[in-house]
C-alpha cells in the first residue's frame, strides 16, 4: 500500500488486498452504501482510498479546520470537477449541498470525504443530514478519519445518527513484518527484523526511512534530530484521540521505560491505580499499549497483567528519544546516537522476542499450527520464579503446547542446551501440567538446522509476503 518513488524500492501498493476488495464491493456492488474507514495516522488510509478510486470518476475531498462555509465551497468545487455546474451555486447549509448531490450526481458515483472528523468539528449537524439522505436513497459514500475516538462516536456508537447504516467498517492495522523486506529493498531477513524493530508496520515510516540501509542512521535523521519529521511523533498521535494528552504521554513514557504494572504506574504518577483504568483502556483501544497476561490467564486477572507499548516505533522513541530530548536540543546528536548503538543489541533482543511471539500463529512449527502465543511468568511448582518466552496452544489439540525461547544469537551446542532446559522448565510450570510439550528455539543470528531441535530463524519469521 506504499507508493514508492525510489528506484531501489518496490513500486506500487503492498498488501491491503482484503481491504481493497471490500471497499470496491461496497462502493460499486449491487447494493452500494456507507463505508467507514479509520485508523491511526500514517497507516495509509488516504493512499488506500486513492488506489480504490483509480480509474473512477469520483469526488475525493480532504476535510480541514476551516469554517463550515469554506468547507462547503471547497467540497462543491471538488464535486464540480465531476458534476458540471455543481460549484456554480452557493450552498447556504449542508442540507442544500447534499440535496443537490443526491439530485445531480449519478447514483453509482461515490463521494469520498477524508478527514471527516475535522469537517464534523465545524458542522456537528452533518452526520444527521447524511443519515437522512442515506435512509431515503442509499448510494456509495465513504467517510475516512484518523481520529479513532471521533470515528467511533460518529458511526459505531449506538446513539450516533449513522449507527447501523454502514455496509463496511474497516479499521486499518499496521502491516506485518513480511512486507518490510520488499518495501525497503532489504537483502536479508535479519535486516528486516532490525528495521521492523525501529519502524514497526507503519507504511509512512517505511517511506520516510527509504534509502537508509542502517535503521539507526535513519532513526537519527528522522527521530533523534530535533528537526526530524518524527521527533515529536507521539504528540501528533495523541492529539486526535485522547482528552488528557499529558496523562497519556506520561503513561507511555513510564511504560516505555519499563514500568509494566498498574500499581507501579500509579505510584510513579502519585495517583490511585483506579484513576488510570480509563486512560490505560483508551491507549489499549488505540493500539498504542498492549495488555499482556501469562499463558492460560485472561485480562480480567488484573494482578497478573503487564503493560507494554504496542507500536515498535513508539517503543524505540520512548526508549531513546524521550529521555535524551534535552541533550538532543543542545546539539549532542552524535553522542546520543553512540549511546543508542551501544544499547542496541539489548534493545533488539527484546524487540526480536516480541516479533517471535507474534510469528507463532502464522507459521507451521514442529509440523503443527498454533494459536496466538504469549509468554509465561510466575512461581513454578517449587515456588521458584520461572519465565518462558513463548507459550502457545495447538490449534487442533488442546492437550499440546508449544514452548519456546528467543535468542539474538546461539550456536548449535547452545541451541541443544536451551531445548533441554526448556523441557525441564515446562515440566516445572503449573499451567502446563499434563500437557504434551513441543519445544522450539528462535535464533536471529547463528545456528541453522540442529538435529532433534526445532529452530526458527529470521528467514522463517520474515518469509515471503502473503496475499490476504
Amino acid at each position: 500500500m506504499l507508493a514508492w518513488h525510489n528506484a531501489s524500492m518496490t513500486t506500487g501498493f503492498l498488501n491491503r488486498t482484503a481491504e481493497l476488495g471490500r471497499l470496491r464491493a461496497a462502493m460499486s456492488g449491487n447494493s452500494p452504501g456507507l463505508v467507514c474507514l479509520y485508523g491511526r495516522r500514517r497507516l495509509g488510509k488516504s493512499a488506500l482510498l486513492r488506489e480504490v478510486l483509480r480509474g473512477q470518476s469520483a469526488p475525493y475531498y480532504v476535510g480541514d479546520a476551516r469554517e463550515a462555509a469554506s468547507q462547503r465551497q471547497a467540497l462543491a468545487a471538488e464535486i464540480g470537477r465531476y458534476v458540471p455546474g455543481f460549484d456554480a451555486a452557493e450552498y447556504r447549509d449542508w442540507d442544500a449541498l447534499l440535496s443537490q448531490w443526491w439530485r445531480l450526481a449519478p447514483p453509482s458515483m461515490p463521494l469520498v470525504i477524508d478527514e471527516f472528523p475535522t469537517v464534523v468539528a465545524a458542522s456537528p449537524e452533518l452526520p444527521s443530514l447524511l443519515q437522512k439522505h442515506l435512509d431515503r436513497s442509499p448510494r456509495p459514500l465513504v467517510l475516512c478519519g484518523s481520529s479513532q475516538r471521533m470515528m467511533h462516536g460518529l458511526v459505531l456508537d449506538a446513539t450516533a445518527p449513522l449507527y447501523g447504516r454502514a455496509r463496511e467498517i474497516l479499521r486499518l492495522q499496521p502491516l506485518e513484518i513480511e512486507w518490510i523486506r520488499p518495501a525497503l529493498g532489504l537483502r536479508s531477513a535479519v535486516a528486516a527484523v532490525e528495521s521492523f524493530a525501529v519502524w514497526g508496520g507503519v507504511p509512512r515510516y517505511w517511506e520516510l526511512a527509504a534509502g537508509d540501509r542502517d535503521p539507526l542512521a535513519a532513526a537519527a535523521r528522522l527521530a533523534l534530530d530535533p528537526l526530524g519529521v518524527l521527533h515529536q511523533e507521539p504528540d501528533r498521535l495523541l492529539v486526535d484521540d485522547v482528552q488528557e494528552p499529558a496523562r497519556s504521554n506520561s503513561l507511555l513514557s513510564l511504560i516505555g521505560r519499563g514500568c509494566q504494572r498498574s500499581t507501579e504506574l500509579a505510584g510513579r504518577l502519585g495517583v490511585p491505580a483506579t484513576a488510570l483504568s480509563r486512560p490505560l483502556a483508551r491507549l489499549v483501544d488505540l493500539g498504542l499499549v498492549v495488555r499482556d497476561v501469562p499463558f492460560g490467564y485472561t485480562v480480567r486477572d488484573t494482578k497478573r497483567t503487564l503493560y507494554r507499548l504496542g507500536d515498535p516505533f513508539l517503543a524505540f522513541w520512548f526508549r531513546f528519544v524521550e529521555p535524551n530530548r534535552s541533550r538532543l536540543a543542545m546539539g549532542q546528536l552524535p553522542v546520543v546516537l553512540a549511546d543508542v548503538r551501544r544499547a542496541w543489541p539489548q534493545y533488539l533482543g527484546g524487540a526480536w522476542e516480541q516479533i517471535a511471539r507474534d510469528s507463532v500463529s502464522r507459521l507451521e512449527i514442529a509440523g503443527r499450527r498454533w494459536l496466538p502465543a504469549s509468554s509465561w511468568w510466575g512461581a513454578d511448582l517449587h515456588r521458584e520464579p520461572l519465565e518462558l518466552d513463548v507459550v502457545a496452544g495447538c490449534s487442533d489439540d488442546r492437550d499440546r503446547v508449544l514452548v519456546g525461547e528467543v535468542k539474538v544469537s546461539a550456536t548449535a551446542r547452545e541451541v541443544r542446551a536451551i531445548a533441554d532446559r526448556l523441557r525441564r522448565d515446562a515440566a516445572r510450570c503449573p499451567d502446563l501440567v499434563g500437557r504434551q510439550v513441543e519445544v522450539a528455539v528462535w535464533v536471529l543470528n547463528g545456528s541453522g538446522k540442529v538435529p532433534g531441535v526445532t529452530v526458527v530463524r529470521a528467514e522463517d519469521v520474515v518469509g515471503r509476503p502473503r496475499r490476504r
